[in-house]
């Protein structure tokens, strides 16, 4: 499987909004999504049932569902991490009720095609990375 079909449709959409943009336009797209995170669901709240991303500079707390065999994601990201949100809700929104085995087979590196590097620290980057392999690991135990 190369790497762009290992890519959902709507992620690669996504994807390719990114590369569309220059340097500051991906910081506004990156700062626009940070603002469509979804609310985290009422039984939630509580992060009871969420797990840390211990990598992240910033608390960023994942949980995560099968609807109608699809995987559904909710994070929890406070606003001060703009960047951080902004991620997470590209792979919310872009990841939203494909199957585990799908999620599973995202390549880690896929934001590079986005030239994330360009606006995000190494540092940064790292956390990211992080939190796609977290929501591999509870898509994993999705299948189980």
């Amino acid at each position: 499987m190369s790497e762009s079909t290992a890519i959902p449709a709507r992620l690669r959409e996504i994807i390719e909004e990114f590369q569309a943009g220059d340097r500051g336009e991906k910081l506004e797209l990156m700062l626009d999504y940070a603002d469509r995170l979804p609310v985290l669901p009422e039984r939630l709240r509580d992060r009871a049932g969420m797990e840390q991303v211990h990598e992240c500079m910033s608390p960023v707390f994942l949980h995560s569902e099968l609807e109608d065999g699809g995987v559904v994601f909710h994070f929890d990201v406070p606003e001060e991490a703009p960047t951080t949100r902004g991620y997470a809700s590209i792979l919310a929104e872009g990841l939203r009720g494909v199957s585990p085995r799908e999620v599973l087979a995202v390549p880690g590196d896929f934001f590079q095609e986005m030239g994330l590097h360009q606006i995000l620290s190494p540092q940064r980057l790292n956390g990211i990375s992080a939190i796609l392999a977290y929501m591999k690991r509870q898509a994993l135990q999705l299948m189980q």
